[in-house]
């Protein structure tokens, strides 16, 4: 196994950014809609089990996790705990579904997205996550 980091091409730069700009704009929208308290959103908390008065900190929580994933310097702080809170996003549905819901495959390709995006820009995680290669 080789173990000097693969190029950090310019179009992986780019890919990964591209894959994180997706991440970044779904959460912004996410903690946005639970800080102003949309309604459909005090729904799905409702229905989710969660009490009204805790939106704002859910909103607190997914903006946390965004700033720290969205500066470079502790993008993978940011990636981990964005990680966990879609983990309890999902976990949050899956108590009340039993099955598995849209809302769910959204935190899922989140989660893959997000890891996906600092995967193609920092070429030190794709030493720790190589990509498989077909023996020759």
């Amino acid at each position: 196994m080789n173990s000097e980091a693969p190029g950090n091409t310019q179009a992986m730069r780019r890919t990964g950014w591209i894959l994180s700009g997706i991440v970044i704009a779904f959460m912004i929208g996410d903690a946005g809609a639970s800080l102003l308290g949309i309604e459909a959103v005090k729904k799905a908390t409702l229905e989710t089990g969660y009490p009204l008065d805790l939106l704002w900190l859910i909103g607190v929580l997914a903006l946390v996790c965004l700033v720290l994933y969205a500066i470079p310097a502790t993008c993978v702080l940011g990636a981990i705990m964005l990680t966990g809170y879609l983990g309890g996003a999902i976990t949050s549905h899956l108590r009340i579904a039993a099955t598995l819901t849209p809302e769910m495959i959204v935190s899922l390709v989140l989660g893959v997205l997000a890891w996906g995006g600092l995967w193609f820009r920092d070429p030190r995680l794709r030493v720790l996550i190589p990509a498989r290669r077909a023996a020759a």
